[in-house]
């Protein structure tokens, strides 16, 4: 644009080919980097904690599986294949175009929702400690809807905050918004407090930042107190975890359990950490070793060093998420870009709130490092959506920049041919 009206107010006289290439280079050079490339910071960020994964799988797993499958490779042979499934995914995804994108997203809600459905089929359902999140596959695998639900739950909220929507904020519409309350009643079925507790968080995030009148965001906190109270207070097993995470040295060998022997662990690590594989908090004295607190794992076997590194590399795919969201020009892909972040953000907090004892005890996974098929491959997709509207935008960028060079050139050409 600057270009273009430097020409109109001082008309330039013939312009060697040269010069004209050299314009070109200048002009182009508003775009950071060419729009076939991906974000190279995030990319590799999340290949690493994919990584980091596979080795936190294979130590966390090893003894467990032994003794439940006679095969210690039996979990990180799987998290290997689903691994390399969602690297495949997020550059499938992150190279599409983003309209063919948007309808795999569609696809994939369909799916999901199809599959929370079916946890309710007795034939269908898997149950595990005490809730039916998974569906039952072919081949003894297992698919577990609710995380794809997670995925696809920021393209719910775009679709619901349509530019008109959004400059509607201040009259909150209810009726749109019953199409969350259905998949909510559901997930609470299953049960997956965790889950509704999620993107509920991430909503109310989402809508605020969009400028909901503080009125209605005042109305939904008021109605989420007697939700807890039935929800939380009001079931034996939620309460006992609260009731545990107050004072677990009440009841230590029963609801403060797991988090005095995830504190035990990162205090076995110090700062430089017992070496992989040497922790020994996995030897059944930690439940859940290799999904919900395989962090603690991570934090005995690599130390305080390794942890921040960890912390490092989630905080910056999220500061990078913001930042990618800041810059996207339309609702649409701005809504996606920035519940995905949130969602990744708030799941990561919550586990490694988890862990350290900040937070009740909640079956939320940590991504990337946690064992799980299913969150490893929705997760690396929703990057991938991340990833394409990144690229989008920078071709947005590069197509602007090219178009002010040819509007300078159509008005140079003009003047010239005045004189």
């Amino acid at each position: 644009m600057q270009f273009g009206s430097r020409n109109l107010a001082k008309p330039s006289k013939k312009k060697s080919k040269k010069s004209q290439s050299k314009t070109f280079k200048l002009s182009s050079g508003a775009s950071s980097k060419p729009a076939s490339q991906l974000d190279q910071g995030v990319l590799l960020s999340v290949l690493f904690l994919v990584g980091a994964g596979l080795v936190q799988v294979y130590s966390s797993s090893f003894i467990y599986a032994i003794a439940t499958f006679q095969n210690g490779h039996h979990f990180f042979f799987r998290q290997l294949m689903f691994s390399g499934l969602g690297i495949l995914s997020m550059i499938f995804v992150a190279k599409l175009k983003w309209k063919y994108s948007k309808w795999l997203g569609v696809a994939l809600f369909v799916v999901a929702i199809a599959g929370i459905a079916a946890t309710f089929v007795p034939s269908l359902t898997i149950s595990a400690g005490g809730a039916r999140r998974w569906v039952r596959l072919p081949l003894g695998q297992r698919f577990e809807p609710g995380e794809f639900f997670k995925l696809t739950f920021p393209l719910l909220l775009a679709v619901l905050l349509t530019t008109k929507q959004i400059e509607k904020l201040g009259r909150f519409d209810h009726l749109r918004w019953l199409a969350i309350l259905l998949p909510f009643a559901l997930l609470l079925k299953q049960p997956d407090f965790g889950t509704v507790a999620l993107l509920s968080m991430t909503t109310i995030a989402v809508l605020f930042v969009f400028g909901m009148s503080w009125k209605y965001l005042f109305y939904m906190g008021a109605a989420a107190v007697p939700a807890l109270y039935f929800l939380v207070i009001q079931v034996p097993y939620r309460w006992a975890r609260v009731q545990g995470f107050l004072d677990p040295w009440s009841d230590p060998s029963e609801k403060g359990f797991q988090i005095i022997q995830s504190l035990l662990s990162f205090h076995s690590g110090g700062v430089f950490g017992a070496g992989l594989g040497q922790g020994l908090g996995k030897l059944f004295f930690l439940p859940e070793a290799h999904t919900d607190f395989t962090l603690a794992v991570l934090g005995e076997e690599v130390g305080l060093i390794g942890f921040l590194v960890i912390l490092f590399l989630y905080g910056f795919l999220v500061f990078r998420g913001f930042q990618i969201a800041s810059r996207v020009r339309g609702d649409f892909e701005r809504v996606v870009a920035l519940g995905f972040v949130l969602i990744f953000g708030f799941q990561v907090f919550i586990n490694m709130g988890v862990v350290l004892g900040l937070l009740p005890t909640k079956g939320i996974t940590l991504p990337f490092l946690s064992y799980g098929g299913s969150s490893l491959v929705a997760t690396c997709i929703g990057f991938g959506w991340l990833l394409n509207i990144e690229r989008s935008f920078a071709r947005s960028k590069q197509s602007t920049a090219m178009s002010s060079k040819e509007r300078s050139m159509v008005s140079s050409h003009y003047w010239n041919s005045r004189k």
